[in-house]
């Protein structure tokens, strides 16, 4: 199987990937303050879906 390379990518989708790995950490952030005052099912699942998402941002995994 073919390793990850962010360079196959589209210019728009790099671009795109660029501007979600610089707001990922704000959001997840302010998801948690929301989730902390105001606590649901819907809220704490995107909280960990967000939290996923930098995690692999982080880990250079997507």
């Amino acid at each position: 199987m073919k390793g990850f390379n962010k360079y196959n990518m589209p210019p728009w989708l790099r671009n795109l990937r660029d501007v979600l790995k610089q707001f990922i950490v704000p959001f997840c952030v302010f998801q948690g303050i929301r989730t902390f005052f105001i606590p649901s099912t819907v809220d704490l699942l995107f909280l960990i879906v967000l939290i996923l998402v930098a995690a692999a941002f982080h880990n250079d995994l997507i």
